[in-house]
């Protein structure tokens, strides 16, 4: 397996030279090609370990070995070596002609030389059959080279098979060495499909790996994402990382895929330092936190012309060797993303963050902080990079002028602007408020759930801190907060002191956090009795943006209850569009904890889709696992778990549930329940009784399974959990299949209205 663990994908070139080294009527050369590390010495290993299985002789010409003259000299002593293998009587005559005819090519006899060469191996083929194999010729000196060539082409040993591999060498001048001409055949290995980089995955890491983590590998390799050997040196990183963890027998990656690397020993990292690292470092520092073009590197030139002469050869030493590219605008970029984490990981010998400082002092002093944001708002990620380097008198106006440009156009960027603002603004002062309020404004609206997660710092301190009244500001960015941490399947304000406070002055924060246990995010808690609309609460837009009202959020809750407690708040709503076919949809999302489907059923056209959290991978998830497709729903669970964090986390409860359940379906019991262990015991929620239920009963366990499913029936009903997939939680089990039959492997009888204690089934 270790053996072969670089030849997927390669079982035809491996064929084609095997059927070149065996004996054969008419022998011919081969000229095996292909870039570093796309794996030409492995298949000229597996195929000479085919070939020597089978009887044949197969020796290699160990040319790199010679360390006398280079040309027909290095030949010859190859040739001896070579000779020195063979056991036949007739081997001293033939290592005494080729040491003659050596001793005479001092006085113009090369070419006697190369003839005494082919004849000899010709004439040892003939008693001994066997084949040579050359590798790594493009390292060959050049006259050892056209040494090589001239005896194939003109001295060619017959009835002996040679096969040689090396890279591809870029044309030179006339006349120079071009082992191609001289072979039969030119055997090119191309790059690996996806399909084959996955199974070369899989057997590096001894288990299937994620789709997911397969896509991040060859995003973040590149043009290289075809390289076996760039391949498994990102794994290899990733062990070296402990960037791998294993969900559900599947290797998925543990961390970002910004931290995909290179090893410090692969070729293309040791292309690229073979000049320095300092520069290339520096750069791919520089690359990593903003966007950087040429022009820029010319706006250094004030602030250190050395420095930017170097960065500028390092520059054009790179996009030479295509290991950086540069497009119509000037922008520069990493060909291979992995290629940069892997220089990011080596010290660093000039400070980076005074670099991208002076990118942009120079523009600040010829247009004035504010004109540089509006006019070049790309320079805010110089400035959130560079820290402490540019003081706040240049920092801030630039920051809000260009998160006020980019609002429109590239939102990642001004959230990006907005959130450096924060950082250097005092807290609870009023134009501090302004900012997080259009911070977390511009996070709703663009669904970007995680950026408004990152304004909890400031939020927090201006809440431990109360200030002026800021019209809103801070009520807004808490409740967004709040909405995003749910988004996030991570329980609100789980900070006691905090929460307290925050539940008191804005009531709508503590309907947040009960909301969130109702869907399955952290505990459930009492749904507050003071949740009323506050005497201030238009500040906040209610009925016209992406933050659902008191009224909503009290509709959110009760679909998880009773039809009279749902329709008094549907009423309560007082709003026309919400149909029968709307609160249908909301009663199928919340039987599921389905969050964002349930604010999509009340939100309507306000709802922004946010399907890069959380929540939204558990919409999809829901739809692929009513719609049977398993595999899918169990790749998003797989992926929701990755990003919930620690096991039995606050988020994630019902994604494991029905993961559970699909493996319960499936037959495999064993993984069931490892999904199942990661459910907290204190978790309450219909569909993960449903879930237990199953894998209980499908256990052998059947009176304990009936027992524990209406304890679990019990502990819902008295938290105010009615509603549940398939009716209400007290629905009963009624001949169930064995798992493995059939979608759903189960039937429910439940009915709509379930008010009457039943009795056991």
């Amino acid at each position: 397996m270790e053996r072969r663990a670089s030849l997927v994908g390669r079982d035809h070139q491996v064929g084609v030279v095997a059927d070149a080294l065996r004996p054969a009527g008419t022998a011919r050369t081969l000229l095996v090609t292909g870039e570093a590390g796309a794996g030409k010495t492995a298949v000229l290993d597996e195929a000479r370990y085919a070939v020597v299985q089978e009887g044949a002789k197969v020796l290699r010409l160990s040319w790199e070995t010679a360390t006398g003259p280079t040309g027909a000299a290095t030949l010859a002593d190859a040739v001896c070596g070579v000779l020195a293998e063979i056991q036949h009587a007739r081997l001293p005559a033939h290592i005494t002609a080729v040491r003659r005819a050596q001793s005479r090519s001092g006085d113009g006899g090369e070419l006697t030389l190369l003839s005494t060469l082919g004849e000899t191996l010709a004439d040892a083929a003939c008693h001994v059959p066997f084949a040579l194999v050359l590798d790594g010729v493009e390292r060959m000196h050049p006259s050892t080279a056209s040494a090589l060539q001239l005896m194939l082409r003109v001295f060619r040993p017959a009835g002996l098979p040679v096969v040689m591999a090396g890279r591809p060498v870029p044309r030179g001048p006339a006349g120079a060495p071009d082992l191609a001409t001289a072979a039969d055949r030119v055997l090119d290995l191309p790059p690996l499909r996806p399909e084959d980089v996955g199974e070369l995955v899989g057997q590096r890491l001894g288990r299937p790996a994620e789709p997911a983590l397969l896509a991040a590998v060859r995003r973040a390799l590149g043009p290289l994402a075809g390289n076996p050997a760039a391949v498994l040196s990102v794994l290899t990183a990733l062990d070296e990382d402990d960037g791998l963890v294993d969900l559900d027998g599947r290797a998925c990656l543990a961390g970002t895929e910004d931290n995909l690397r290179l090893t410090v020993d692969a070729e293309p990292l040791r292309r690229v330092t073979a000049d320095g690292t300092d520069a290339a470092v520096a750069l791919a520092g520089l690359l990593h936190r903003a966007e950087l073009r040429l022009e820029d590197l010319h706006r250094l030139i004030p602030a250190c012309a050395v420095l930017a002469a170097d960065l500028g050869r390092t520059v054009d030493r790179l996009v030479r060797e295509r290991a950086l590219t540069i497009d119509g605008d000037g922008r520069l970029a990493f060909a291979v993303p992995a290629l940069a984490a892997a220089l990011r990981t080596l010290p660093p010998r000039r400070d980076v963050r005074s670099m991208h400082a002076a990118v942009v002092q120079t523009v600040a002093e010829r247009l004035g902080p504010a004109a540089t944001g509006a006019c070049h708002p790309l320079l805010a990620d110089h400035v959130a990079a560079a820290g402490p380097a540019l003081n706040d008198g240049v920092a801030v106006p630039l920051l809000l002028a260009a998160a006020a440009k980019d609002a429109r156009s590239y939102h990642p960027r001004a959230a990006r602007a907005y959130l450096s603002v924060l950082r250097r603004l005092p807290p609870n002062y009023p134009a501090t408020l302004g900012v997080l309020r259009e911070a977390a404004e511009l996070g709703l609206w663009c669904g970007d759930h995680a950026h408004v997660l990152g304004l909890g710092e400031p939020i927090l301190t201006s809440l431990r801190d109360p200030g002026p009244t800021d019209g809103g500001g801070l009520e807004f960015a808490t409740h967004a907060w709040g909405l995003s941490a749910l988004h996030e399947h991570r329980s609100p304000f789980d900070d006691g002191a905090v929460a307290r406070e925050v539940f008191a002055r804005m009531p709508r924060a503590a309907m947040l956090a009960a909301l969130g246990g109702r869907y399955g995010i952290g505990p459930l808690t009492p749904w507050p009795s003071s949740a009323e609309p506050a005497p201030d609460s238009g500040r906040l837009h209610d009925g016209h943006g992406p933050l659902p009202s008191w009224a909503e959020l009290r509709t959110l809750a009760a679909a998880v209850g009773g039809h009279e407690e749902l329709a008094r708040a549907v009423h309560g709503l007082q709003r026309e569009d919400v149909c029968e076919a709307a609160i249908g949809r909301l009663r199928d999302a919340a039987a599921y904890g389905d969050l964002a489907g349930a604010l999509e059923s009340v939100l309507g056209e306000r709802y922004v889709r946010a399907g890069h959290s959380a929540a939204g991978r558990y919409h999809a998830m829901v739809r692929d696992y009513l719609a049977g497709r398993w595999d899918d729903a169990l790749s998003a669970a797989r992926g929701i778990e990755r990003r919930s964090g620690a096991p039995g986390g606050t988020g994630g409860q019902l994604a494991r549930a029905l993961a559970a359940e699909i493996h319960c379906f499936r037959g495999d019991l064993v993984r069931a329940r490892e999904w199942l262990d990661l459910i907290p015991g204190t978790v309450v929620h219909p569909l993960v009784a449903r879930a237990r239920l199953g894998v209980r009963y499908w256990s052998g366990q059947q009176d304990a399974a009936l027992e524990e499913a209406w304890h679990d029936v019990r502990r819902a009903r008295d938290s105010g959990l009615l509603t549940g997939p398939r009716g209400c939680c007290c629905a009963s089990w009624s001949s169930p299949r064995r798992p493995g039959r059939g979608r759903r492997g189960r039937r429910w009888s439940s009915s709509r209205h379930c008010t009457r204690r039943r009795t056991r089934p």
